[in-house]
């Protein structure tokens, strides 16, 4: 047996080599992700009972390995160094399509061979409320797979836990299976997991960052359950995107200039700030046709918009965030939120459940991957370089890993 094999170079069908390839972090490079994400070999993990291992095809680029490369908001190698896990680097990646190579002796769902996607909400086996059987992703032991975990879908072979997999939809292409799964889920149980602050026919569905990868999973997901979504973008040439898929109306943020952090309410500035998000809210109306405000607003820019979401939010509806791309620290008018008896939600990765809803819209042809460029495995840091500086295209991007040309994977 081989001890190592060059990307795209299947070992016989189960053979796990001692080492693999891996794009990795290491914390004296953290900063630009083009130079954090460099190539190593490292020695190809071990699996417990219920993992399995995986043979990556091809991978997503998600925001959250942008974070890792900056080692900001966390560092995720000494925060898993402090639950006594050894490596000393960072192997990312959150979104996988690829095949079974090897599984431990008690998983049942999945055999070598399988083709399979894989999900990012990871959580202990053995943990009493995941036992109890409520919602995993409320437990507190519940990680991020390949962003608080190692050995993601940025390597050769990835190592996840058996219940995060699933079938690989035949008709998609290795980095169309592989670039949307966790803004997808995540986007969904936004949308659909908070009863009863689900979308339902006819609700106003305000989506901020509508072009991205996130965003545009929600204008689908949103349009398919018969909300009316309205996109959220900063550039007028993403309007047609989003249009395209399912936003009754685009507004143009960069139209406004009241952003950032709410001023005080007993401040002069206060009265020019309300001013501002009285306009966004007459944007909408305008949208929508009639003075109805949002029933849920989409939100993860934090920071500089969600003193306007919630106040432009209907009466009885919900304010859904799951990022603070734009900042943390949040300031909101009270008074609008309790007398108008608004909701304020945060929200997290999947469920087993609800990746699996997912998985069955895309199946059904209802909605679009939204792949939007590939990249080559040594352009890895660069794609991440792109979503930092928001110079990505629209929708989702994916890299190959041991697929060896775009559209390999695809059936017909």
């Amino acid at each position: 047996m081989k001890e190592l094999y060059d990307l795209g170079e299947k070992p016989p069908l189960g053979e796990v080599p001692e080492k693999m390839h891996g794009f990795l972090v290491r914390q004296d490079r953290f900063g630009q992700p083009r130079d954090a994400w460099q190539a190593e070999v490292v020695p190809t993990p071990e699996i417990t009972p219920e993992e399995v291992l995986i043979y990556v095809m091809a991978t997503g680029i998600n925001y959250n390995n942008v974070w890792a490369a900056l080692g900001q908001p966390l560092d995720v190698i000494a925060e898993r160094q402090r639950r006594g896990e050894p490596e000393d680097f960072h192997a990312g990646g959150s979104d996988c399509a690829g095949i079974v190579w090897s599984v431990g002796e008690k998983v049942t769902n999945v055999k070598v061979g399988d083709e399979v996607v894989v999900h990012s909400g990871w959580w202990p086996p053995d943990d009493p409320w995941v036992l109890s059987g409520r919602d995993p992703m409320l437990a507190d032991s519940t990680r991020i797979w390949g962003y608080q975990t190692n050995y993601g879908s940025y390597c050769q072979f990835a190592r996840a836990q058996a219940h995060q997999c699933l079938p690989k939809p035949k008709r998609l292409a290795w980095e169309e299976a592989a670039c949307f799964l966790l803004c997808a889920s995540t986007a969904y149980r936004m949308l659909m997991g908070w009863p009863p602050n689900t979308v339902e026919e006819g609700d106003v569905v305000l989506v901020w960052g509508a072009a991205g990868g996130l965003g545009s999973m929600a204008v689908q997901i949103a349009a398919v359950q018969g909300g009316r979504p309205i996109a959220v973008v900063s550039d007028e040439a993403k309007k047609q995107f989003c249009l395209d898929h399912g936003a009754i109306g685009v507004i143009n943020r960069n139209e406004f200039d009241h952003w950032g952090i709410m001023p005080n309410t007993e401040s002069p500035e206060y009265g020019a700030w309300v001013k501002g998000a009285r306009a966004f809210g007459k944007a909408i109306w305008e949208v929508v046709g009639e003075k109805v405000g949002p029933h849920i607003v989409f939100e993860h820019p934090g920071e500089a918009t969600l003193p306007t979401s919630c106040y432009v939010c209907a009466t009885g509806g919900m304010v859904v965030i799951c990022a603070g791309t734009s900042g943390y620290n949040v300031t909101i008018d009270l008074r609008h939120h309790w007398m108008r008896q608004k909701r304020f939600q945060g929200s997290h990765l999947a469920n087993d459940e609800q990746a699996a809803a997912v998985l069955g819209l895309i199946e059904g042809g209802k909605l679009d991957p939204g792949l939007s460029r590939t990249f080559p495995f040594n352009e890895l840091g660069e794609a991440h370089q792109l979503m930092l500086e928001n110079r990505h295209p629209p929708g989702n991007m994916a890299v190959l890993v041991n697929a060896t040309r775009t559209g390999e994977g695809a059936a017909g």
